[in-house]
């Protein structure tokens, strides 16, 4: 069965005026010839992706577009109308955004997440930025301290929206990110915590015991390229310990707590120190 906004593997049936005839064995796809590779021939499979034109005929390209249906995208605006605008996919064939799903008006020139969808009426290639209408709000595939994929979709009073793994939506808080955080970046993060009502807060910095070993083994060796100080401290700013390091300021107090108790290092208010046995 062909799947229209995705990719198919479909076989090359015969040739026409316009292009390639394509097929799955039940329907026709035509692959214009300007798309079509050099040494193509009859018998051969090719893996394109498939669209539906004005006319209703199913078209296949083997551009390769910014997403698929299902897929949330970072897209720009190429014109806007008051009915609706067109996003650029990357491929010879724009993007369809109405103006009922469009979370505030989109303008041309602009970049906006979306989520690509099928109109259920003519099987026509849209996207929305209404995006909690397509995201997973219970079935969590993933657990608190996971490593997930993140799309930085919006910026909000408390922090930055991101879509996790392409399925759910989760808060990055603005006192927990160090580093320049926009719409449309991708990013690798982590699940700090999924609430009861299943709100999930997100982290870009991983937690838990293996990641304090790690950084551990880091602050050492920083410290040992440094001649055994480093100027970074209890009192210390979340932004310079994170400018250094790449960890939060939480993580930088227990992995240095821990460096204290096993007796490697000293710590002040703005600066660690390897003990003499460790700088030797």
């Amino acid at each position: 069965m062909i799947e229209i906004g995705k990719y198919n593997e479909l076989r090359v049936l015969s040739k026409t005026e316009v292009g390639l005839n394509l097929t799955d064995g039940d329907k026709l796809v035509i692959l214009p010839y300007v798309h079509v590779p050099a040494g193509t021939e009859i018998g051969d499979h090719l893996n394109v992706f498939v669209f539906v034109q004005k006319d209703g005929r199913l078209t296949a390209t083997t551009q390769k577009p910014y997403a698929c249906v299902g897929d949330f995208a970072f897209l720009k605006v190429v014109s806007d109308g008051e009915e609706g605008t067109f996003m650029d996919l990357g491929i010879d064939k724009d993007v369809y955004v109405p103006a009922r799903e469009q979370k505030r008006p989109m303008q041309k020139g602009y970049k906006y997440v979306v989520y690509l969808y099928l109109d259920e009426q003519n099987d026509r290639l849209c996207a929305s930025s209404k995006l909690y209408d397509f995201v997973e709000e219970e079935d969590f595939d993933f657990e608190e301290g996971d490593e997930v994929s993140l799309l930085i979709s919006e910026e909000t009073d408390l922090g930055y929206n991101a879509i996790i793994n392409n399925t759910n939506i989760g808060l990055l808080y603005f006192n927990e990110v160090f580093v320049d955080v926009k719409p449309g970046d991708k990013r690798k993060g982590w699940i700090k915590k999924i609430r009861v009502e299943g709100k999930i807060d997100l982290t870009l910095q991983p937690s838990g015991y293996g990641h304090i070993l790690d950084s551990k083994v880091m602050i050492l060796k920083e410290l040992k390229k440094s001649g055994g100080t480093i100027e970074l401290g209890d009192k210390s700013t979340p932004e310079d310990i994170y400018q250094r390091f790449q960890i939060s300021k939480s993580a930088f107090k227990k992995t240095i707590g821990s460096l204290y108790k096993e007796r490697l290092i000293t710590i002040s208010d703005e600066e660690i120190r390897l003990l003499d046995e460790q700088g030797e």
